[in-house]
């Protein structure tokens, strides 16, 4: 099946790759330096993970952008759209939660 939108650019998949991946070793050197003085040992694991998965995701746009002459270019496509917002969704709110100290934004996180 031919897709009306031509073939898929990896390019855009690299670029939010390497800004997760940069953004997220910040993120970590942040909490490990600045930090770990002012959060609860709660809030510190919390920002852990907000960082784990983005750099897990990260890593998982990285494999798409490569394996992407295997896959359908709509399959990329959506698979990188999906990655994107999970990050920006799952981490982003974790990010919200601990550094602007908002208890209630912990339901947003899925």
């Amino acid at each position: 099946m031919v897709d009306p939108r031509g073939p898929f650019d990896a390019t855009p998949a690299v670029v939010w790759a390497a800004v997760f991946g940069a953004v997220g070793v910040a993120m970590g050197a942040f909490a490990a330096h600045s930090l770990e003085d002012v959060l609860t040992p709660d809030r510190m694991e919390t920002l852990q993970t907000a960082v784990r998965y983005q750099m897990v995701h990260a890593l998982a746009l990285l494999g798409t952008a490569s394996l992407s002459s295997q896959l359908e270019p709509w399959s990329a496509r959506w698979t990188v759209r999906s990655f994107v917002a999970g990050v920006v969704i799952f981490s982003g709110s974790l990010y919200v939660l601990v550094l602007a100290d908002i208890s209630w934004f912990g339901a947003v996180t899925p």
